[in-house]
């Protein structure tokens, strides 16, 4: 599954012999690949297949799980992120996580969006607006929320709220962005605003996205894995994947035979 990397973008992630367990439970096997800078990179696969497992992996929320443990690497930049003297704080200011749920605090919009450049020190009354406005406009939000930033957040629809947690994810200029299956909640014109949202940002960040959706990860992404128990069969360009994929068990599942 290790690409030839000569021509390819930077590395972001390279993960390397990945094993995890959940107790006894062997939810990821073996699982070898590469997150490409500045590329949108699908995770698709049926219910319990690992994804959300795997994506929560890449920042180490996982450890949250009683009973998980690891074997294998996962360089980031090519730092294991297992390092002991990697701060967990310092990996996840670089990586930054959107939910499948909207998951805004029951603040303002204001204290929502400057939350994370406040935790980390900055009290530039001028350079908190900036960052507000920036990753506001970055979000496609600023335009319906400017006249209203001292208004709470869950006042904010459901498709707002999910563009307000990205702005929030944004303030603290991470480097790669993971979303867990970000628009489930959403209805459809939403959806295409967070969809519309992911092509733009990809110029300036690297995306890693769990989608139940084979369709959005054909639109979206430049290179889509496909996971099936806790397995990755086939990790490829998204093209190749749903026109001409290598393994008959990738085939069945987007042709609709299980899953």
């Amino acid at each position: 599954m290790r690409q030839d990397t000569n021509n390819l973008p930077d590395v972001v992630y390279d993960v390397r012999g990945l094993n995890l367990w959940y107790g006894e439970t062997h939810a990821l096997k073996d699982v070898n690949l590469q997150i490409l800078k500045n590329h949108v990179t699908a995770i698709i696969g049926p219910s319990g297949c690992g994804k959300s497992t795997f994506i929560k992996t890449l920042n180490r929320m996982i450890e949250n799980v009683p009973g998980v443990r690891t074997s294998g690497e996962i360089l980031y930049h090519g730092r294991d992120i297992f390092d002991k003297d990697l701060r967990v704080e310092e990996l996840r200011t670089k990586v930054g996580m959107v939910f499948q749920k909207p998951n805004p605090f029951p603040k303002s919009i204001y204290e929502n969006v400057l939350y994370g450049p406040k935790i980390h020190g900055i009290k530039n009354k001028q350079l908190l607006m900036e960052i507000l406005e920036t990753s506001l406009k970055a979000s496609a939000l600023w335009d319906e929320v400017k006249d209203r930033l001292d208004d709470n957040a869950y006042g904010l629809s459901g498709g707002q709220q999910q563009r307000l947690c990205i702005a929030r994810c944004l303030a603290v200029q991470p480097d790669i962005i993971l979303m867990d299956e970000p628009t489930s909640a959403l209805d459809p014109i939403a959806t295409s605003r967070i969809e519309e949202l992911i092509n733009r940002l990809k110029k300036d960040y690297t995306i890693a996205i769990v989608t139940h959706s084979m369709q959005q990860a054909a639109r979206i992404s430049d290179r889509t894995a496909y996971f099936l128990l806790g397995e990755l069969v086939e990790y490829d360009y998204t093209e190749r994947i749903f026109s001409n994929p290598r393994d008959q068990r990738t085939e069945d599942y987007i042709t609709g035979r299980f899953g």
